[in-house]
């Protein structure tokens, strides 16, 4: 791609994060975009063939700004399955703050968005990656408490890390991000570790 293709790219990319937050989903369009990144509509398209496909990008582009895959080694390193617990925990608790208004923007908008809710299904299988692997972990040396299997522990563990409850406890509770983490991981652990 051509230094020049690539600073179109990312204007757009930019144009859109901004816009979906700024704008808390509603009405972003393509030549919204167009406008906002300095170019024609057309051109957006030369460069993404649909809006799903753009706001897809959009999320994945934040990703990468913000380094989530370097995040994601600390689950993957973890040597102990409470280690991925709790490694699973702090990532994306902490991470969730960074994107919490691109991901407002896409929970307020998807229910009537269909591309917005494409973009945000496929966006959320990192979370649910994180999930079941902290699982499996903890079946694999025997420590999921018994009355869980892996698919039902894996769907509560997301539901207990989803960006609703991180708005519940830090904003209308109050709770600090350190006690938010640090809470999680407890809950978590009183959950579904079996306690020998």
């Amino acid at each position: 791609m051509s230094s020049t293709k690539k600073d179109t790219r990312t204007r757009i990319l930019t144009a859109t994060w901004q816009l979906m937050e700024q704008r808390r989903g509603q009405d972003v369009h393509m030549r919204t975009i167009a406008e906002a990144a300095g170019i024609s509509r057309q051109a957006v398209y030369l460069h993404f063939a649909s809006r799903t496909e753009l706001i897809t990008a959009t999320i994945n582009y934040v990703d990468e700004i913000k380094g989530l895959d370097e995040r994601l080694d600390q689950i993957k390193t973890a040597t102990t399955a409470i280690g991925v617990l709790e490694a699973s925990v702090e990532v994306w608790g902490n991470y969730i703050p960074e994107i919490y208004g691109l991901a407002k923007a896409m929970l307020m908008t998807r229910d009537t968005d269909e591309d917005m809710a494409t973009a945000w299904n496929e966006s959320m299988g990192c979370l649910r990656d994180a999930c079941q692997a902290t699982m499996e972990a903890l079946s694999h040396e025997s420590i999921l408490v018994s009355e869980w299997t892996v698919n039902k522990a894996v769907d509560a563990l997301f539901m207990m890390l989803s960006i609703n409850n991180w708005e519940q406890l830090t904003i209308e509770c109050g709770w600090s991000q350190s006690a938010y983490i640090e809470w999680m991981k407890t809950i978590s652990k009183r959950t579904f570790v079996e306690i020998t």
